[in-house]
């Protein structure tokens, strides 16, 4: 597991800290590490809360990557973004992220996928910023926009790449509520407790069904070609 990704099992929680020291980009190595954290927390776990660090729950993709030129590896990272945010989106555990900041572009993705998103109180940006600065939004990412943004604000947040702050996030659907930005990762955790006393069985079938025909899009939309994702918009 990437230094960055800290584990901690608290009673039946699954506590995922991320702090790269920097903008906790989504890189090739963040992904992986993640994707063992939660490997291991639907081994022994009832529930996960994911927890930025101080400021920043993440600046979205790597931008070593996606300013690279490369639009092989471009669309690999993406394509592995895709693949997180959908397991997220169906994971048999319940998903809490504790949004400490800034989420932008895949880190507004991330909340999107996550079944509970508390946001911390300050002046704080968030928002799908993809075509501000040039990026096509993918597939996966306009499919969970549908899903869990409300319709009034899907076209200014995916089209025209506004970003909210805390209490604007609440109302288009980033986040569901806020906390003192101190007290953000204790809300999440409380949070993530509190849903693992669900039974996981009938939580995760119900989920299944709820998000079918979503899921079936995302599985869809992560087999398809991804070569414009990195491309400058004209």
């Amino acid at each position: 597991m990437s230094d960055a990704v800290v584990y901690e099992l608290q009673d039946s929680v699954a506590v995922v800290r991320v702090d790269d020291g920097k903008a906790n980009a989504f890189s090739f190595a963040l992904i992986d590490a993640l994707h063992a954290a939660l490997d291991r927390a639907e081994k022994e776990a009832k529930a996960v809360a994911w927890i930025g660090r101080a400021e920043r729950f993440s600046g979205g993709f790597d931008l070593g990557v996606m300013r690279s030129g490369d639009i092989a590896a471009v669309g690999k990272l993406v394509a592995a973004g895709g693949r997180l945010a959908l397991r997220l989106y169906e994971a048999p555990l319940p998903i809490v992220l504790g949004c400490t900041g800034h989420a932008l572009a895949m880190g507004a993705v991330a909340l999107l996928a996550a079944d509970l998103r508390v946001g911390a109180l300050g002046d704080f940006k968030i928002g799908l910023n993809e075509v501000a600065i040039g990026l096509t939004l993918p597939t996966f990412a306009i499919e969970l926009a549908h899903e869990r943004l409300s319709p009034r604000h899907l076209q200014r947040a995916a089209v025209l790449a506004e970003i909210y702050d805390g209490p604007g996030a609440v109302e288009a659907g980033f986040l569901d509520l806020l906390a003192p930005a101190d007290k953000v990762e204790g809300v999440a955790i409380e949070a993530a407790s509190r849903l693992a006393g669900l039974h996981l069985g009938a939580h995760h079938a119900t989920k299944r069904r709820v998000r079918k025909s979503a899921i079936a899009v995302l599985r869809k939309s992560l087999d398809e070609d991804l070569s414009d994702i990195g491309r400058v918009g004209s």
